[in-house]
């Protein structure tokens, strides 16, 4: 399983973030995209939509289910991958180059949850 250092990890929700300054970039694990099998649709927030922490920002549907996505920290969207309204299937085919959410933080309670790479592959190996 691909998970690559430098990001932080949900390891609750399987979402990878890339937090730079105040704002981070979000999309499902390459252990999520797996265990969902095919990705159908990609449900997107709308450009500066705003979600508090827990909010259902996304919903990700394969054919075995659809996985509502709750916020990790409060924030503002900036940006939606259109690209997943055409290709949703492109998360199964890299999930970490295909993200869905580009977001400005408006409250940082939540990122000292995310963890790190190595307790991220340790948590998906139990």
């Amino acid at each position: 399983m691909n998970v690559p250092q430098e990001l932080k990890y949900d390891k609750e929700q399987h979402l990878w973030i890339a937090v730079d300054d105040n704002v981070a970039t979000i999309g499902i694990t390459d252990f999520a995209q797996d265990k969902m099998g095919d990705i159908l649709f990609v449900e997107l927030a709308d450009e500066d939509d705003e979600f508090e922490r827990g909010d259902e920002f996304s919903v990700v549907e394969s054919g075995k289910k659809a996985s509502p996505l709750e916020a990790p920290f409060a924030f503002k969207v900036l940006e939606s991958n259109q690209d997943l309204d055409d290709e949703p299937e492109a998360i199964n085919e890299d999930a970490y180059a295909n993200w869905i959410v580009k977001v400005q933080i408006t409250d940082d309670e939540g990122i000292e949850d995310l963890v790190d790479a190595a307790e991220y592959e340790a948590a998906i190996a139990e």
